[in-house]
């Protein structure tokens, strides 16, 4: 499995986005996600941290989970090629809006 097929399961982006806010415990990520079971989630994080999004560390006996960023990296470069079309939309959006404020006065 690579980054993409992890990322299109929307349990695991809600797991990362649970993530995004800081570090967690395994059991505050089950919380996240009541609707699935621990071991459910737990299968989750493991394809995450397999394709290098998340990473684990001990701590006494429980587990906390961190996002890692440069995981993000592969779908980002991919991103990148579009990001000039939102731009161009983004400054014709801009452009628009100033102009009908400017009619207005």
């Amino acid at each position: 499995m690579d980054v993409f097929e992890a990322v299109a399961e929307p349990n695991r982006r809600a797991l990362l986005d649970a993530l995004a806010g800081g570090e967690r415990t395994a059991g505050e990520l089950v919380a996240t996600l009541p609707n699935l079971t621990q071991p459910t989630v737990s299968r989750h994080l493991r394809v995450l941290r397999e394709v290098g999004l998340v990473e684990v560390r001990a701590d006494a006996q429980r587990r906390i989970y961190a996002l890692r960023a440069d995981g993000l990296v592969e779908i980002d470069d991919w991103i990148e090629r579009y990001r000039r079309f939102w731009t161009d939309h983004l400054d014709a959006l801009e452009r628009h809006l100033a102009k009908r404020q400017g009619s207005r006065k």
